[in-house]
């Protein structure tokens, strides 16, 4: 094990590498000669132990552990960019940087609702919003890269403080034109038989939509996943299928060509605030959660739920789906 601390200029390379999948581009990029740049590639390369690019001539590609490496870099360098801004802020007594991480639908449905609310007085003059996966969302408060998170659940860990849990019931999107788009509410049953658009993580809502159509002996023939509910939605309004997604972005956005249905089970999207554990909240971070907890009214039969203490009973009880008919 090396006790070093890596040389940042080695790692500022690797990225412009990665990013411009070349070193003559990455050079451009930094301002440096390409030999400077070759350099502390194979300095970087010698100092952890392993190829981070593999050669074929004058091209080069990232090896597996070159990738694996760069989602650490990545993450180290933006982290390194919020301190610079922070120490600047601390500096001209200005408010502090606002970070905030959530998965894609949550930062482009209520994130921007609720940040045009917050009281300018209040809104520092960065702000940063992640859109992430819900585990890198935990692990981003985790590592406290960022002050607050919004993710679905499951996201129990010590290390966090739930601030509270939103239940908010799944939708049916398709295209205008669809057939079934004449209906208020869309059955269960009305999907045996037809294409399925849903979410790919099969550890969130992907597995309570798959227990209510099987509860409901719903079989689509086909199925088509994607890791975002906007890719879902588009997808829907070029008639590829019908996509059952949380209300967030149908609610907040103005969306041409796809209708929203009601479903006649209750399928449950369930996310929550969270922030590090023990960390006081400042005026503007209380000030989004707020204002986020507001926003929440915009999504058709949302509940709120209070604290940590509100994961047990999801725990026990999030896939117990009720007829709404």
């Amino acid at each position: 094990m090396h006790d070093e601390v890596i040389d940042i200029r080695l790692l500022e390379a690797f990225a412009a590498v990665m990013s411009a999948g070349s070193i003559t581009g990455a050079a451009k990029l930094l301002g440096r000669s390409q030999p400077v740049v070759t350099r502390q590639i194979q300095d970087l390369e010698a100092d952890v132990g392993y190829l981070l690019f593999s050669r074929n001539g004058p091209r080069i590609s990232p090896t597996p552990k070159g990738i694996l490496f760069h989602a650490e870099v990545e993450r180290l360098l933006r982290g390194l960019k919020h301190i610079r801004e922070r120490a600047d802020a601390i500096g001209a007594g200005a408010l502090p940087v606002l970070s905030l991480a959530a998965i894609p639908a949550l930062a482009a449905g209520i994130v921007p609702v609720a940040l045009a609310t917050v009281d300018r007085g209040l809104m520092p003059s960065q702000v940063h919003v992640q859109a992430l996966s819900a585990e890198n969302v935990v692990q981003s408060v985790l590592a406290q890269s960022v002050d607050f998170g919004l993710a679905s659940l499951p996201v129990q860990h010590p290390g966090l403080d739930i601030q509270w849990v939103c239940e908010v019931p799944c939708v049916a999107c398709l295209a205008a034109d669809h057939p079934l788009a004449k209906k208020k509410v869309i059955r269960l049953k009305d999907l045996n038989g037809r294409r399925l658009l849903t979410m790919a993580n099969p550890y969130r809502l992907r597995r309570r939509v798959e227990t209510a159509l099987e509860r409901a002996g719903v079989a689509p023939t086909e199925l088509i996943d994607t890791n975002a509910s906007l890719t879902a939605i588009a997808m829907a309004k070029q008639s590829l299928g019908i996509a059952i997604v949380e209300p967030v972005l149908t609610a907040s956005l103005q969306l041409d060509g796809v209708v929203t249905r009601r479903l006649d089970a209750t399928i449950p999207f369930l996310f929550a605030a969270i922030s590090p554990a023990g960390r006081e909240l400042t005026p503007t971070v209380a000030a989004l959660n707020d204002a986020l907890r507001a926003a929440i009214t915009l999504m058709p039969g949302a509940k709120l739920h209070e604290g940590a203490a509100a994961l047990d009973d999801f725990t026990d009880h999030a896939d117990q789906f009720e007829s709404t008919e």
